[in-house]
């Protein structure tokens, strides 16, 4: 029956054609991060983003909001509990500079290099943690990516 999602009959492509032009949308508000101090993260978000915080967030307040330009906020909210494993979803980074570069960069803001996946032709990318673990790819920039691309 072809592809199915949640043990659903109905195939996803058919959901998906049946969806279209009804006006059922959603648009990503928030993209929101458990942790220890959203306030130090918010900070090393902001740094790494260019977009500053609000005057209203404040060390250790529960939760941190940074809004972004491009309209997506990045939430950040205290929990007790530790990370545990792998993260399900991270974030990928194009940079207005080179890449390698802006690894520099984050490096130096405190994050971690956990895999380098940089080619020697230029190609490929580097998965980065956050200062609490947070997994993130920093990607080619524009520029990099469309000097690279016929290859």
């Amino acid at each position: 029956m072809g592809n199915t999602r949640n043990g659903s009959r109905r195939p996803v492509a058919l959901h998906v054609a049946r969806c279209k032009g009804t006006g059922m949308t959603s648009v990503v508000h928030n993209i929101a991060v458990d942790c220890a101090d959203p306030f130090a993260l918010a900070s090393f978000w902001s740094a790494v983003t260019g977009d500053p915080l609000s005057e209203e967030e404040h060390p250790g307040d529960p939760v941190a909001v940074l809004a972004m330009a491009n309209g997506v906020n990045l939430y950040f909210a205290q929990v007790p509990e530790p990370r545990a494993g792998k993260n399900r979803l991270h974030l990928c980074l194009r940079p207005s500079t080179p890449r390698d570069g802006e690894v520099d960069r984050l490096l130096a803001l405190g994050a971690t290099l956990l895999h380098d996946r940089r080619e020697p032709d230029g190609t490929g990318w580097a998965v980065l943690a956050d200062p609490e673990g947070n997994e993130f790819c920093v990607l080619r920039s524009a520029a990099e990516y469309a000097a690279t691309s016929h290859r």
